[in-house]
């Protein structure tokens, strides 16, 4: 037997609380924040001297949790780029489903966030545009024209 089901991805981030608020900003719930170390952490890992304080956030659905993970230690020194184009090999983005684009493109403008680039109609099934979040992040979002 193989994989069951989506659990979790996870995201390291430098500012736990600022891309915990962003997905909140999203319409994500957050769970309880939680410090992880120890042994356990450090052979699931493989890291020596395993320190960092986590969160979940979770689509409204329940379709899939994203586990956001701030380090104490060991820390990452290598070269950090927060503004990867979306051909950069690895993790592309993530892409969410919302009611209406719109009113959510508002508020995260509010709150400074910004279109990569625009909105498109495409072939008048979604309305689809990224979101470039905070440390990089990019979120795709898509609400659907044909009522599908």
């Amino acid at each position: 037997m193989g994989v069951r089901s989506f659990e979790h991805i996870g995201i390291v981030v430098d500012d736990l609380e600022r891309v915990a608020d962003f997905f909140e900003l999203l319409g994500f719930e957050r769970a309880a924040p939680f410090h992880v170390r120890g042994r356990w952490a450090d052979r699931v890992n493989g890291l020596d001297g395993t320190d960092g304080d986590m969160v979940f956030v979770t689509a409204p659905d329940g379709s899939g949790a994203i586990e956001l993970t701030r380090f104490r230690s060991p820390l990452d020194d290598t070269l950090r780029e927060g503004d990867a184009p979306a051909n950069r090999h690895g993790l592309r983005h993530l892409a969410y489903r919302v009611d209406e684009l719109a009113p959510l493109l508002e508020r995260l403008a509010a709150a400074g966030y910004r279109l990569v680039r625009e909105a498109v109609n495409y072939e008048d099934v979604w309305l689809v545009c990224y979101v470039r979040g905070p440390e990089g992040l990019l979120i795709e979002l898509g609400e659907r024209l044909d009522g599908g």
